[in-house]
C-alpha cells in the first residue's frame, strides 16, 4: 500500500477538497494512487450520478409491463407470450468530439454489450445526433466521423440501424451530441443481472486483452472542455467489433449453460465500475488478483489495468467448479479467458498485484457511499427577455414558397438519406419499416408481433421551456409510435445538459425532469433505464438542455402498421387534433428565415395527446386510416410535404386552407406553427364518417384538409401552388448541401 495520494493527486482525479477529506475519514488513513483513481473514476459525475440522483427519483420507473428498471445495465418490458425486450440509451460526446470515428463507434458497441449483457440478443440500433452549424468545416469533420463510426461498427456487427434523428444548432458547436440506442430480444425467463453473488465464487475477465486506451474515460467525460480538449485522444477507447461479434455469440452460449451466477459489461471506468458495481448489487466483496487480467501492452499498473476502458469485455462470476465449461466456450469463440478473482464476504474490493495489496476499499464506499447533491436551482436570467417575443414582432414574408423551401432544404428537417444509406438498416431481414419514418419497427420472428421504437426532443423548447420542451419530448415519442398503429410501452432516456455547478444549469434539469416524469405518468410510460451526461459546455458556453427521450411500442399484428406516406391518389387528407395556432416560439421558420430562437415554447395538453394516441391506435387496428404523420419541425406545410414523399415515389396534394385556417392565422403562422397533438392522416372516403364517428368518441377533433392526387401538384390554398417534383428535390438534396458549405 505505498504511493500515498495527495489532495492535489486527488483533485486531478475531479475530486473536491471535502470529497477526499471524507474519503481520508472513512479509510482512517490516506489513500494511495490507485485508490484515488477507483474513486475518482467512480465518484466522477459519469458513473456516481452525484448532481442528478435526487432528480431521478422523481421518474415513474414500475408498472406491469416492467421487468427490469432502472439500477441493471439495461431495462426490461414484458411484451407477452414469455418474450420481452430490453432497450437503453447512453451518452458518448465527449468521446466523440475528440474523436469522432472512434467516439462513436464505441457508443455503439458500448450499449450493444449492455443489451447482451442481459441475456439478449440485440436486433436494433438508433441514434440521436446534436451538431453545431453545418457551414462550418469542423461540423461536417465530426458529422462525416461520426456517422462513419456508427456505420463501421453496426454494419460489422450486423445489427440495423433503422432510425434516429439528427439536429443542428449553434449551440452544440463546441459539444456534439453522440446518442445511441439499442434494443434486443429475449424470454422473460432468460435474463441475467450484475450480481457477483456467493462466497468463493470465480470472478472471470472473458473478450480482448486491457490496453492503456479510454484511462481516465469516465473523469474527462465528467469534465467541460476548453481550448486543448481535443488533446484528450489517449482518453478515447478504441473499438473492435468483429471481436464484439465473437463476445456477443460466446456470451448468448455461454448463457445456454446453466454456469453464470452474474455478468456486467466493462464500460465506463472498465474493470473498476463492473467489479464494485456487480459487488455492491449483490452485498459481497471481491478479491482481484490484478497480474491474472490479459494484457496487450508491457509494464501496465494495476491503476493502468483498474482503469483502462478497453472495449469487447465483460466481467463474469460463474457458480464454482463451472470455469471449464465456460472456457471452453470462450476458447472456442477465440477470445481470453482468465479467473482473475473470486467473490468474497468482506464487503471489500481487494485488489492484489502478486499477493501484495494495491487497493483495499469497501465496496460501499466506490459505490453508495459515493456524494450526492442537491445543487442550488435558478431560474435562468435570459428567459424574461426572449420569450417576450410574439408573432407581432416577426414580419411576414413576401414570398412564402421561398420559405417553405428554406425551411423544407434545411439540414434539421430534410432528408437524411445521405446518413442511413451508410447504414445497414436491413440486416437480420427484420426491419420492416426504417429510417426516414415517424418510428423505425423490428418484426418478431414466428410471430405476428412488431416492435417500434423512436427517439425525440427538441432542444429549442427546452431552451425556452424546459418543463414543457420535456413534456413535449415524451408526448412526440407515443405520437410517433400511435401514427404507426403501436401501443406505447416505456421510456429510455439521455439526459444532456451543461455544467450542473451553475444554478442555471441545475434548474433546466430539474425542471425537464420533472416534465418529463409528469408525461410519463399520464401516458403510463414508465422510465427503465437511461443515461444523464453533464458537463457538456466548452469555454463556459452550455449546450441547449437536450433530454433525449426514445420510446418503445407493441404492434400486435404487422399488417396494421401504418406508414406515414399517402398511398392512393382519390385518399381524403384529414387533420387530427384541431385547428393549428400561433406556436411559432422556437420553431424552426423562426430559426430558418429570421435566424431568431425566442419566444414562447409550444404548449402542451397531456390528456389531449393522450387522447389522440389512443384514436390512431384503434384506427390503425380497425384499418380505418391508411397513414398518419404527426406535425412537429416546419409545421404544417412540412409534415404535409413529407406525407408526399415515400420510397416508391411522390404523391401529389390539394390542401384545402381556408377549411383548415379555423383561427385565419397570419399565412405564415398557418403554414409552419409548430402547434402539438396534430397529425395529418390519409383515409378512404368511404371511411370519412368512421373517422367522425371515431373523433367523437375520443373527444379529437377531425377536419377534411385536401385530397391525394396523382398531378406533379403540392398545393395549400393559394398559398402555395408547386411541382411536387420541385419541393421533393429541395427536400431530398437539402442535407448534402448545407453540409457541404465550407467555413466563412
Amino acid at each position: 500500500m505505498k504511493d500515498k495520494a495527495s489532495l492535489q493527486s486527488a483533485m486531478d482525479h475531479g475530486l473536491t477538497g471535502d470529497e477526499y477529506e471524507k474519503i481520508v475519514k472513512a479509510l482512517g488513513r490516506e489513500p494511495n494512487l490507485t485508490e484515488i483513481g477507483i474513486l475518482g473514476a467512480m465518484w466522477s459525475e459519469h458513473c456516481s450520478y452525484k448532481s442528478s440522483r435526487v432528480h431521478l427519483r422523481k421518474f415513474p420507473t414500475t408498472g406491469e409491463q416492467v421487468i427490469q428498471g432502472p439500477g441493471e445495465n439495461a431495462g426490461v418490458v414484458d411484451i407477452g407470450d414469455g418474450d420481452c425486450v430490453v432497450f437503453k440509451m447512453e451518452s458518448h460526446n465527449h468521446p466523440s468530439f475528440i474523436e469522432p470515428y472512434q467516439g462513436a463507434a464505441t457508443g455503439v458497441g458500448g450499449i450493444l454489450r449492455d443489451i447482451f449483457t442481459m441475456g439478449a440478443r440485440p436486433v436494433a440500433l438508433l441514434d440521436s445526433l446534436r451538431f453545431g452549424n453545418p457551414r462550418l468545416q469542423k461540423t461536417r469533420f465530426l458529422v462525416e466521423g461520426v456517422v462513419s463510426g456508427i456505420a463501421g461498427y453496426g454494419n460489422c456487427m450486423g445489427i440495423p440501424t433503422i432510425g434516429g434523428e439528427i439536429y443542428f444548432d449553434d449551440c452544440y458547436n463546441g459539444n456534439p451530441l453522440v446518442n445511441a440506442f439499442a434494443l434486443g430480444v429475449t424470454k422473460k425467463d432468460n435474463i441475467f443481472r450484475g450480481y457477483a453473488s456467493g462466497k468463493g465464487n470465480p470472478v472471470i475477465y472473458v473478450g480482448s486483452k486491457t490496453g492503456r486506451d479510454g484511462i481516465q474515460g469516465a473523469i474527462m467525460a465528467s469534465d467541460t472542455f476548453t481550448e486543448g480538449s481535443e488533446e484528450k485522444r489517449p482518453a478515447v477507447q478504441v473499438g473492435d467489433p468483429f471481436t464484439e461479434k465473437l463476445l456477443l455469440e460466446a456470451c448468448l452460449e455461454l448463457f445456454e449453460t446453466d454456469c453464470v451466477v452474474g455478468i456486467q459489461d466493462m464500460g465506463a471506468a472498465g474493470l473498476t465500475s463492473s467489479s464494485t458495481e456487480m459487488a455492491d448489487r449483490a452485498g459481497t466483496g471481491l478479491r482481484i488478483e490484478i497480474e491474472k487480467v490479459p494484457r496487450r501492452e508491457e509494464n501496465m499498473t494495476p491503476y493502468e489495468v483498474l482503469l483502462s476502458e478497453s472495449q469487447e469485455r465483460m466481467l463474469v462470476v460463474l457458480e464454482k467448479g463451472k470455469e471449464d465449461v465456460a472456457r471452453n466456450i470462450f476458447n472456442k469463440w477465440n477470445l481470453d479467458f482468465s479467473v482473475i478473482g473470486e467473490v468474497t464476504d468482506s464487503g471489500k474490493l481487494t485488489v492484489t498485484e502478486d499477493e501484495a495489496t494495491v487497493a483495499d476499499l469497501p465496496v460501499s464506499l466506490i459505490t453508495s457511499e459515493a456524494p450526492i447533491y442537491t445543487r442550488p436551482v435558478r431560474k435562468p436570467s435570459y428567459l424574461e427577455k426572449i420569450t417576450r417575443l410574439g408573432p407581432a414582432d416577426i414580419p411576414e414574408p413576401e414570398n412564402l414558397e421561398r420559405v417553405f423551401l428554406e425551411i423544407l432544404s434545411s439540414p434539421t428537417v430534410s432528408s437524411k438519406k445521405w446518413v442511413y444509406e451508410q447504414y445497414d438498416h436491413m440486416v437480420r431481414t427484420d426491419s420492416v419499416l426504417g429510417p426516414g419514418a415517424d418510428s423505425a419497427i423490428i418484426r418478431l420472428k414466428g410471430t405476428r408481433k412488431a416492435i417500434a421504437m423512436t427517439s425525440n426532443v427538441n432542444s429549442r423548447y427546452c431552451y425556452l421551456n424546459p418543463r414543457n420542451g420535456s413534456k413535449i419530448a415524451v408526448a412526440e415519442s407515443m405520437r410517433n409510435l400511435a401514427c404507426c398503429g403501436a401501443f406505447p410501452l416505456a421510456i429510455t432516456d439521455c439526459l444532456n445538459f451543461g455544467n450542473p455547478e451553475n444554478p442555471e444549469i441545475m434548474w433546466q434539469f430539474k425542471e425537464s425532469v420533472e416534465g418529463m416524469s409528469e408525461a410519463a405518468e399520464v401516458f403510463n410510460t414508465p422510465v427503465v433505464s437511461g443515461n444523464v451526461s453533464l458537463y457538456n459546455e466548452t469555454e463556459g458556453v452550455a449546450i441547449f438542455p437536450t433530454p433525449t427521450v426514445a420510446m418503445v411500442g407493441l404492434i400486435e399484428d404487422t399488417e396494421k402498421m401504418l406508414t406515414p406516406w399517402f398511398r392512393d391518389p382519390g385518399d381524403l387528407v384529414i387533420l387530427l387534433g384541431g385547428v393549428i395556432e400561433e406556436d411559432i416560439g422556437g420553431s424552426e421558420y423562426l430559426k430558418a428565415e429570421h435566424g431568431i430562437i425566442g419566444g414562447e415554447a409550444p404548449s402542451i395538453d397531456l390528456d389531449k395527446e393522450k387522447r389522440l394516441a389512443e384514436m390512431l391506435i384503434a384506427c390503425a387496428s380497425q384499418s380505418i386510416i391508411k397513414s398518419a404523420h404527426d406535425i412537429s419541425e416546419g409545421g404544417f406545410a412540412v409534415a404535409l410535404a413529407e406525407c408526399c414523399f415515400s420510397s416508391d415515389g411522390t404523391r401529389g396534394v390539394l390542401a384545402e386552407a381556408p377549411g383548415i385556417n379555423e383561427n385565419s392565422l397570419r399565412d405564415d403562422l398557418f403554414l409552419f406553427s409548430e402547434t402539438q397533438s396534430r397529425v395529418i392522416a390519409s383515409i378512404s372516403g368511404k371511411n370519412w364518417g368512421k373517422i367522425e364517428e371515431m373523433a367523437n368518441d375520443y373527444g379529437v377533433p377531425v377536419l377534411r384538409a385536401g385530397v391525394v392526387v396523382d398531378d406533379d401538384r403540392f398545393c395549400i390554398g393559394d398559398l402555395i401552388d408547386m411541382k411536387i417534383s420541385a419541393v421533393h428535390d429541395a427536400w431530398s438534396t437539402g442535407f448534402e448541401k448545407s453540409l457541404s458549405l465550407q467555413e466563412g
